[in-house]
């Protein structure tokens, strides 16, 4: 966990693996990122990032993702949604 101070705000910063595995496969700062990170509001996740992130996701968290499962994922929020509801522990 690191902790960030500057004259107004503190704010906490933990390590999320799902958050950094997005941000390097998108090339993004993870600062940037949230569950609500989706195709919609980030332009770097086009159709090859997307087959680039199940890829990762597939590797990182040793699962096979359905082609129903990858549509689901819309959102980092409902990827990590999708994870879970296979037994990884985010």
């Amino acid at each position: 966990m690191l902790a960030c101070h500057n004259k107004k705000k503190v704010y906490t910063v933990m390590s999320d693996d799902l958050l950094n595995l997005f941000a390097e496969v998108l090339e993004v700062d993870v600062s940037k990122l949230s569950d609500q990170t989706s195709p919609d509001n980030t332009p770097q996740w086009d159709s090859l990032a997307a087959m680039g992130l199940v890829a990762a996701l597939e590797e990182k968290f040793s699962v096979q993702l359905s082609t129903k499962e990858i549509m689901k994922m819309t959102s980092i929020g409902l990827a990590r949604e999708t994870l879970r509801a296979k037994g990884v522990t985010l």
